[in-house]
C-alpha cells in the first residue's frame, strides 16, 4: 500500500505537528488503511480517524508524545453496551475499557512491526464486528 491511498489532509495535519513518533504514526496509518476494508481516513479528535460507511471505528491517539494509542470504538454516540466483548480472540495488544472499546498502545516502531499481523487481524475483526 502506498502513500497515495492515505488522505492528504491527514498528512498535512500531521506535518503541522512536531511528533517524535511520526514514522510510527505513518506505519500505523498504512497498516490500518491496508487492512483490506473500504475505510475513510480523516482527522478527528486531534488524530487520524478511520470510518466505514460514515461510522467512526478506529482512531490513532497521538498524545502523549511518547506513546501512540490505537483506539477501537463504535463512534461518539452512546449505543447499547454489548453483553460480551466485541472480539473474542486472544489479542494481547488490546486493553479493554468497555465491551465495545479497546486500546492498543505502542511506544516504538519495533513494537508496531512485531505486532503488524495482529493489528491487521484486529482491524478486520473490529470492522466486521461493528458494521
Amino acid at each position: 500500500m502506498g502513500q497515495s491511498n492515505l488522505n492528504k489532509e491527514v498528512t498535512y495535519f500531521l506535518d503541522s505537528l512536531n511528533l517524535s513518533l511520526r514514522d510510527e504514526v505513518e506505519c500505523l496509518r498504512e497498516i490500518i488503511m491496508g487492512a483490506g476494508y473500504e475505510l475513510t481516513e480523516s482527522v478527528k479528535w486531534n488524530g487520524p480517524n478511520y470510518s466505514i460507511n460514515g461510522e467512526d471505528r478506529i482512531t490513532i491517539r497521538i498524545s502523549p508524545k511518547k506513546q501512540l494509542q490505537v483506539i477501537f470504538h463504535r463512534g461518539a454516540k452512546v449505543k447499547e453496551m454489548p453483553k460480551n466483548r466485541l472480539l473474542s480472540g486472544d489479542y494481547d495488544i488490546l486493553i479493554w475499557k468497555e465491551n465495545d472499546r479497546a486500546i492498543a498502545s505502542f511506544n516504538t516502531m519495533n513494537e508496531i512491526q512485531e505486532k503488524r499481523q495482529m493489528i491487521i487481524e484486529v482491524v478486520g475483526k473490529w470492522i466486521e464486528a461493528t458494521t
